[in-house]
């Protein structure tokens, strides 16, 4: 098979975590064709992030602390993770380099005394680019040929829209096959870095938070992998948060569509835009856990069989968001209100989670991040209020349960059920939202409800039968 594997960076943190991953790669390289696909050692991109921050600061000293720290950490995992001098000396040489580089951005970073998109970009990539490095070494310790590639140096072309880039995907695909392809000739793995790739004028693109899960598909369907895998902490997708429900149980087999809304209702922290590159090319996923590759984990596929066909497969939360519910006589039989609501909204850059209007159009209840409340807030009363709202009520500290499952369609007294066992365990519900796909049906309750509505819904549907 040809394979795309991908590790997050809690997979890759410690040295004898690379060690296990480097030995797995070596197995499963005597079976298949490997592109390997890695994220940045955890921590090392908020490090980054923070040093950017020093850098709007004025804090010179502040960003360079933060990068001796990152320094020293990859320093100590290439000494403890390769064994072979030789490789370890090469590796040693190289991650120098690449520190000397990071040394010099920051000072002319400093110099400017502005952080843009662009030196945004360049910066948050050297995460993966430190990571793959030690990968590939590791992978050469175990006696395996394997050679390090930034998303650029694959070949991933993308736009100028620097931290939200797209690619660029035919021209990406003719040269990301034409590299891939090359190192398969030699028998040599290819680590590449996620998250990044770079636009047409060569500079360094990122694809936003989680971009690396992105970067594993976007390769799969260039090189018509047979099947890409997600390797995390966690054994694939749950029927709830192990944490919350005790005896949650792994879910064998789940849809694009539905992996896609449990995705952005939290279930795990995929790239919002990763599947897009699968549906075409319609090739299965696996998320897996590195820690425990026995279990063959979450398949997703266009279409599961119909053995795994529940109507409801899982209960999933998204705590500490805020509720605004925005009110106004005028709105009433007034077109383009919810037009001139969110457009104020999307100006401040807020992500509106949920909406919900009554028929009446006497108001409209949105729900956004408890972090973009205050923004939200301030953004609509300057805008339309007196004009078009009479009145905004707030309610923070909300959490929203998404029930999903394709099964739900169609399926008398889902509601009815769902509304009952939340009823039983006395559970104030503050709004609702279905969409007409009946994939998943969502409503919003207190964040001290979160755990008992998590575990009524997973009992009721009895979610720990699933198979």
């Amino acid at each position: 098979m040809r394979l795309v594997v991908k590790y997050g960076g809690t997979s890759i943190s410690a040295a004898k975590d690379i060690q296990a991953v480097a030995k797995h790669l070596n197995l499963l390289s005597k079976k298949h064709q490997i592109v390997v696909v890695c994220s940045a050692v955890s921590g090392t991109t908020d490090d980054l992030l923070e040093i950017s921050e020093s850098i709007k600061k004025e804090n010179k000293s502040r960003a360079e602390q933060l990068a001796s720290k990152i320094t020293n950490r990859h320093k100590q995992l290439a000494k403890q993770t390769i064994k072979k001098s030789n490789i370890q000396k090469k590796l040693l040489a190289n991650l120098d380099q690449d520190f000397a580089e990071l040394l010099a951005l920051i000072d002319g970073m400093v110099l400017l005394g502005e952080v843009t998109p662009r030196s945004m970009d360049y910066l948050i990539s050297f995460g993966e680019r430190l990571s793959i490095k030690l990968i590939s070494s590791a992978i050469n310790d175990s006696g395996k040929k394997s050679v390090n590639l930034t998303g650029k140096e694959v070949g991933i072309i993308t736009d100028s829209n620097f931290g939200e880039s797209k690619p660029l995907i035919d021209t990406t695909r003719l040269r990301v096959s034409k590299a891939i392809d090359s190192f398969f000739s030699k028998k040599t793995i290819p680590v590449v870095g996620g998250f990044t790739g770079a636009d047409q004028h060569g500079h360094i693109t990122t694809f936003g938070r989680g971009g690396s899960d992105y970067s594993a598909t976007i390769i799969g369907s260039c090189i018509k992998a047979d099947e890409i895998w997600l390797m995390s902490d966690v054994d694939g997708l749950m029927t709830a948060d192990p944490k919350i429900v005790k005896n949650a149980k792994l879910l064998k087999e789940v849809s694009y569509v539905e992996a896609i809304e449990m995705t952005l209702f939290g279930a795990k922290q995929i790239h919002p835009r990763t599947f897009e590159p699968l549906l075409t090319k319609k090739i299965p996923m696996k998320i897996r856990n590195s820690f425990n590759t026995k279990n063959e984990g979450t398949l997703v596929t266009v279409s599961p069989s119909p053995s795994v066909k529940n109507t409801v497969k899982c209960v999933s939360n998204v705590r500490n968001n805020g509720l605004i519910d925005i009110q106004g006589g005028s709105m009433v039989g007034t077109p383009g209100t919810a037009a001139k609501i969110f457009a104020t909204l999307a100006k401040s850059e807020i992500n509106v989670m949920m909406i919900s209007q009554n028929p009446s159009e006497s108001s409209i209840t949105i729900v956004v991040k408890n972090s973009d409340l205050d923004k939200a807030v301030s953004s609509l009363e300057m805008e339309l209020l007196g004009k078009i709202i009479k009145k905004l009520d707030v309610t923070t500290d909300v959490a929203i349960i998404a029930l999903i499952g394709s099964g739900m369609r169609g399926t008398v007294g889902v509601a009815s059920k769902i509304f009952g066992a939340i009823e039983k365990n006395k559970i104030n519900v503050s709004m609702i939202t279905q969409g007409s796909s009946e994939l998943n049906l969502a409503f919003v309750v207190k964040n001290s409800d979160t755990n008992a509505a998590v575990r009524a819904l997973h009992n009721s549907f009895a979610l720990d039968k699933i198979h």
